[in-house]
């Protein structure tokens, strides 16, 4: 039978949901894996609503994930918990600032990057190398070491 993961990234524009989701995506195809992702933009210009959703597994058909079926929601914003929480599944992760050492941060754009180390946690068949190297495909060389130091942060809490 073919397991589907499903990931739900939830925040206000411009805290970096699109790139969290982006990275996993790079992170899941690296490893051969079928991955589908989606999102909704809102009104993120302005500072509202934004979600990614990455499906992944030997086969996924469909980039949406059915509300209830979510394994885990990374929460960037606490505002956005209860929007989001539709799509966990009762028994789903939830990730949020509060499981990272948040007050270690470099600077407050680099919260979705801590916060992906702590999903990396959770998904211990990618290994931390396959992270680290799309984290360096995602940003500029400029802001490896200080990403890289956040990502082990938030994996290491």
């Amino acid at each position: 039978m073919n397991k589907v993961t499903n990931i739900i990234a939830a925040g206000l524009g411009g805290q970096g949901v699109l790139k969290i989701t982006d990275i996993l995506a790079d992170v899941i195809f690296s490893a051969g894996l079928d991955v589908k992702k989606s999102e909704v933009h809102g009104m993120s210009q302005r500072g509202g609503s934004v979600s990614s959703e990455v499906r992944f597994g030997e086969k996924v058909n469909s980039p949406m994930v059915p509300a209830g079926e979510g394994d885990i929601l990374v929460v960037l914003d606490a505002s956005q918990l209860d929007v989001a929480r539709p799509v966990l599944k009762k028994d789903g992760i939830i990730i949020t600032p509060a499981d990272v050492p948040v007050e270690k941060l470099v600077t407050p754009k680099a919260l979705n990057v801590m916060l992906l180390g702590a999903l990396s946690a959770h998904l211990p068949q990618f290994g931390e190398e396959l992270f680290l190297a799309a984290l360096k495909r995602a940003f500029a060389e400029k802001l490896h070491a200080a990403n890289e130091e956040m990502f082990k942060l938030g994996r290491n809490k």
